[in-house]
């Protein structure tokens, strides 16, 4: 099948990769412009960019699909179809139209629940018991499409947002390469009951609240890991939390319950958690023992939301 691939991130790029190993044509590689990342701002291309040079496809990085002229290059790839996967840029409906068979989305979650921007990590704060896997056509509304196939993944109690994400780029390349194959086939309007919507995540969200439960604040560092980090202080400086689990344990929200090689207790609203991995500002992601070597901490101390 010949078509048009629009996407950005490795979510996007684990699909291109494999609609390109099952053998359809891809004529066109829509993705976002070069963009300066790092601390030296150097100008950096998506994944979905380096997978499309590296087999020889035509890029078209525009700023906006709305100009006639945006348009234009798209129609004249002549694609029977438009695979969207977390581009991050919205579709005009005169784009929408141009292809024969329609533009299909592959979206990380089960629909119409986490409709929107961050789907995986909505569904981890949430505290979802699974989250899967949506192949659905594109409309003019934000992921209402009918849906075409979905499959269910369980979240694991370790599951980060980085861990999700991988299993679901997984399923999700899998998946479409299997519908691309069916492409005609009948798809399933959304049920109107249970719509949820994923919103961007804001930074501000990662602050941790050490008075809610352990389990919640659990759920809290594994969906903000990798970005942004879910953020505590001590001392008046930042910390970021890697890695924890809940465990028994009481006191004053925030207070440190016991030190040992592994772990740095901390107590919650409910329960404590118990923390392995930690980062303090400036410095590097570490076990829990070797960032205590140089960062001195004592039982009763406290962690707290802000300085």
């Amino acid at each position: 099948m010949k078509l048009i691939f629009a996407g950005t991130p490795e979510f996007a790029a684990t699909a291109l990769t494999a609609i390109i190993a099952a053998g359809h044509e891809v004529a066109l590689a829509l993705t976002q412009p070069d963009r300066p990342a790092g601390r030296g701002m150097a100008l950096q291309t998506s994944k979905v960019k380096q997978v499309a040079l590296a087999h020889g496809i035509e890029v078209f990085q525009p700023h906006s699909l709305k100009p006639l002229e945006a348009q234009a290059r798209i129609a004249a790839a002549r694609a029977e179809v438009m695979v969207v996967a977390a581009y991050g840029l919205i579709l005009p409906q005169a784009v929408l139209d141009l292809p024969r068979l329609g533009c299909v989305n592959i979206h990380a979650s089960l629909l119409p629940r986490w409709r929107g921007a961050a789907p995986i990590q909505r569904a981890l704060l949430a505290g979802d018991a699974e989250t899967g896997v949506c192949i659905m056509q594109v409309e003019a509304g934000l992921d209402s499409g009918p849906v075409l196939l979905q499959e269910a993944l369980p979240i694991a109690d370790d599951d980060t947002a980085a861990t999700l994400h991988d299993k679901l780029a997984a399923q999700g390349a899998r998946r479409i390469v299997e519908a691309l194959d069916r492409l005609p086939w009948p798809a399933v309007e959304q049920p109107a009951a249970g719509v949820t919507n994923a919103h961007k995540i804001d930074t501000a969200e990662a602050l941790i609240d050490w008075t809610r439960p352990a389990r919640e604040i659990d759920r809290h560092i594994r969906a903000f890991n990798p970005f942004p980090g879910a953020q505590t202080h001590f001392a008046g400086q930042p910390v970021k939390l890697w890695r924890a689990a809940p465990v028994v344990g009481s006191g004053e929200p925030g207070a440190i319950l016991a030190i040992d090689r592994r772990n740095i207790t901390i107590a919650c609203g409910d329960g404590a958690l118990a923390v392995s991995e930690l980062q303090k500002a400036g410095g590097k992601r570490l076990p829990a023992a070797q960032l205590l070597s140089g960062y001195p901490l004592r039982v009763g101390q406290r962690f707290a939301a802000a300085n």
